[in-house]
């Protein structure tokens, strides 16, 4: 029996002394070390990160081997909930519990830093590509190509765009699921995409974790829906009902309760089937699959 709980402990250690290191190196004041460090030390799940690692271990190479990319990702990540939480956008005041960036500093100060990381991570990115050995450069520009686009305009702040545009609207679910996959699919994707190529898996390898990583990238958010219903506050560590309040597109607006429950459940079988032909190294990515849709924060 696979222990998910001991693995996701293990890997956030790792995870997050890498992300410490990275920001001591990477800032030359206080004054933006600590809001990053601030920001991206308030918790988290690690999800993309550990997503990157897994993947990179499931085709057969030492999972170290995309620990920067990992990194970036959730420099990535962090960035975009740090700027998610600004008064323009969500104006939300906690975030994993404690007070979002700006309430903790100020409003400029957690725009800086959401700069701050997003920038760091392609720095992280184009070192690592640098310093590589010389036939596997090419590797690190294309993940540096492939975390950009899902973290740009053709992917993640796309779908952020989206999501303010249609407030108000009612989407159909063709709009809705088109909207979730840029949102949050696009870097969920790029994750596992970039440990396949950085584990220098197969084609046949890669297109499988990318059918994996589009299944999971919506069943997240799809849970994500449902628990802005029905989760718990003090577990969540931020307000539940919000979505509704600002007339937000969600699944469970457009489906109702339990069908999304049961479209999650879908997707994660759907995950799971395009794993079939990996070993025991996959493990790891399909016990992800199965928390994804019984997690409770």
């Amino acid at each position: 029996m696979f222990d998910l709980k001991g693995y996701l402990n293990d890997q956030r250690r790792i995870i997050d002394a890498a992300l410490q290191d990275y920001i001591r190196q990477l800032s030359i004041s206080e004054r933006m070390r600590q809001p990053v460090a601030y920001a991206v030390s308030a918790g988290g799940k690690r999800v993309r990160p550990i997503l990157c690692m897994a993947a990179c271990a499931a085709v057969g190479r030492e999972q170290t081997h995309a620990l920067p990319a990992a990194c970036a990702l959730e420099m990535i990540h962090t960035y975009s909930l740090i700027h998610d939480d600004l008064p323009a956008l969500d104006n939300d005041a906690l975030r994993r519990g404690q007070p979002t960036c700006h309430i903790q500093f100020n409003e400029a100060t957690a725009i800086l830093a959401g700069d701050a990381l997003l920038t760091m991570a392609f720095e992280v990115l184009s070192e690592s590509g640098v310093c590589a050995p010389e036939q596997e450069a090419m590797v690190w520009l294309k993940v540096l190509r492939i975390i950009s686009q899902a973290a740009g305009c053709r992917g993640m702040i796309e779908g952020q765009a989206r999501d303010l545009a249609y407030e108000g609207m009612k989407l159909n679910r063709h709009d809705l699921e088109d909207m979730h996959r840029l949102k949050t699919g696009a870097l969920i994707g790029a994750a596992v995409h970039v440990g396949g190529l950085l584990g220098l898996g197969t084609a046949q390898q890669t297109e499988r974790l990318l059918v994996y990583a589009a299944n999971i990238g919506l069943a997240f958010q799809v849970v994500d829906d449902v628990l802005n219903v029905k989760g718990d506050p003090a577990i969540l560590g931020k307000a539940v009902g919000t979505d509704q309040s600002r007339q937000k597109n969600t699944y469970p607006a457009l489906l109702g309760l339990v069908e999304s429950e049961c479209y999650a459940g879908d997707l994660i079988d759907r995950a799971l089937h395009a794993l079939d032909i990996f070993d025991t190294k996959a493990d790891p990515l399909r016990a992800i699959a199965r928390y994804i849709i019984h997690r409770n924060h």
